[in-house]
Order: C-alpha cells, then structure tokens, then sequence
C-alpha cells in the first residue's frame, strides 16, 4: 500500500530528474515529460507549483526550462510532496464522524509520515538513482552547490 499520491511521487520524481540534468543547461518541460512518459501539459501546471515553492527555478527563453532552486540536499521530499499537495483542491466530505474523529487521526498520521519523509533529501534520491543507474550511466564531472 502506497500512501503518497500520485502527484506527490511526480512532484518528487520531477525535482530528483531536474537535479540529475539540469546541467549545463535547464531541463526543459518537455524532456522532463518524454522520460516520463506523461503530456507536457500534465506536468507544467505540477512544475509551475514548484516554482512557487521556491523548490525549482523556471528559466525563460530558447534554451529555458527548470533547474534547482536551492542546494539538492536542501530539498527534502517532504517539502516537495507539501507543495505538491497544497494546490490539490480535492474537496473532502463534510460530516461529524469525518470532522472530528478521522481527519484528526489521518492529520496526525500524516504529520509522521511527513516528517519522516524531511529526513530523505533530493541529494539522497539522486545518489540511490546514480547508483542504480535509472537513467543509464551519466557522466557527472562535478556537483553544482549554491
């Protein structure tokens, strides 16, 4: 059982592949999008959050596209997955039993779960990806610090 929703582990994929390829230049939506598999269009309103959180930096012109906005191994997943989540707008039913007794207990679950994922960084995810070579071998001549 997976309990991070779809949007939070593309959010969380998203940054980990733009840590991974952002240099020398930015990843565009569009290669982002190709390597998974998904529109260009799905993934830009998703990209766009992050840029809000001042997770990504979104770079304009012919060679634009996103890249980093601070150090990778000061980004956790769970920043990520909070910006991610934050412009859901899933409606939740409305009813005493929900109100009172299962979103405070699904709250508390989350916040555990959450802080749990703090403790995993975006520089965490890319050395796991180098190591299991999820994009082949890549040739990382240097580590681009902030």
């Amino acid at each position: 059982m997976n309990l991070l929703s779809q949007r939070g582990q593309l959010a969380i994929a998203a940054v980990v592949d733009v840590a991974l390829h952002a240099r020398p230049t930015p990843v565009a939506a569009k290669a982002l999008a190709a390597r998974h598999d998904l529109p260009p269009r799905h993934l830009e309103t998703l990209l766009q959050t992050l840029v809000r959180a001042n997770i990504l930096k979104g770079v304009r012109g012919p060679r634009g596209g996103y890249e980093l906005a601070r150090e990778r191994r000061r980004i956790s997943m769970g920043e990520i997955v909070r910006a991610a989540l934050s412009e859901n707008g899933n409606s939740k039913p409305r009813s005493r039993l929900v109100d009172l007794v299962i979103e405070p207990l699904v709250a508390e679950a989350s916040g555990v779960f959450l802080t749990a994922l703090d403790g995993i960084s975006v520089d965490d995810l890319c050395k796991r990806a180098e190591e299991q070579a999820v994009f082949g071998v890549m040739d990382v001549k240097s580590d681009f610090t902030i």
